[in-house]
């Protein structure tokens, strides 16, 4: 099966503090994977349209 081209795969580092609270928050709300529970909070976030402080720094 070939991967579905409408969508892409991201990596990135998080800091392990980070990914205890996402692991946290994925098994208080029953998410079967870690990045269901990650796509989820990007969703959630972005709906409301946050805006920085400051402009984050490039990686």
């Amino acid at each position: 099966m070939s991967p579905d081209p409408s969508k892409q795969m991201l990596t990135f580092f998080i800091d392990v503090e980070l990914l205890d609270r996402i692991d946290d928050f994925r098994f208080d709300n029953r998410f079967p994977t870690r990045a269901g529970a990650i796509r989820w909070l990007l969703e959630w976030a972005l709906k409301r349209a946050p805006a920085p402080a400051r402009a984050p720094r490039r990686s």
